[in-house]
């Protein structure tokens, strides 16, 4: 049932969001150099790698200098980046990664190579279903950028703090997963987004 829904509503909302699309686009091209699309091979479901879309938000290369984005004033973000992360439009694009089957609307967020193999065999557990566009864990850490670029190291508070939190909300998440989960995941995002 939650793959017919993440297939209908990832329909839908290329169509009607394909105007909004276009200009965010636009606006990108036109006020930074690079490419529209910024693309990360991400660990989905079964531990296979996709290509994972986003609207680019950082200059060009801005990944070789690491990883996480350590606060909203870090200077590799774009000014339209700014505002497309501050209300998470930026991920727009992997409506394409759902409609392909790669992600679910609602599900544990993708990591990278490098984080995931650093799972202990019960964090590896949420590799076993799809990876989402939003989560538990996005909701409760809206604000990781800002308490990653408080830490003297954010890399080494993300590995010990942040991505174990998170797992443990996503294992408890797997474990009652289900469609009134699906839409409950999906509004508290929206209320998250316009609070």
């Amino acid at each position: 049932m939650i793959r017919f829904l993440d297939i209908l509503f990832s329909c839908i909302g290329l169509i009607i969001l394909s105007p909004f699309l276009i200009i965010i686009a636009l606006l990108v091209i036109c006020t930074s150099r690079g490419n529209i699309f910024y693309t990360q091979n991400r660990v989905g479901k079964n531990n296979r790698d996709f290509t994972l879309f986003k609207f680019r938000t950082m200059k060009i290369n801005a990944d070789k200098e690491g990883l996480l984005t350590v606060g909203m004033n870090d200077a590799r973000i774009t000014k339209t980046g700014h505002f497309l992360r501050k209300y998470k439009l930026d991920e727009l694009p992997q409506l394409w990664n759902v409609l392909k089957g790669e992600m679910s609307l609602a599900g544990p967020r993708p990591e990278v190579r490098k984080y995931v193999d650093l799972y202990n065999e019960e964090q590896k557990r949420v590799l076993n279903v799809r990876p989402g566009i939003t989560d538990y864990a996005s909701i409760e850490y809206v604000n990781e950028n800002q308490r990653l670029a408080q830490s003297d190291n954010p890399e080494k508070h993300y590995l010990e703090v942040i991505m174990p939190e998170k797992l443990k909300i996503n294992l408890r998440y797997i474990e009652n997963r289900s469609v009134k989960e699906y839409f409950k995941i999906l509004l508290l995002t929206v209320k998250s987004i316009i609070s």
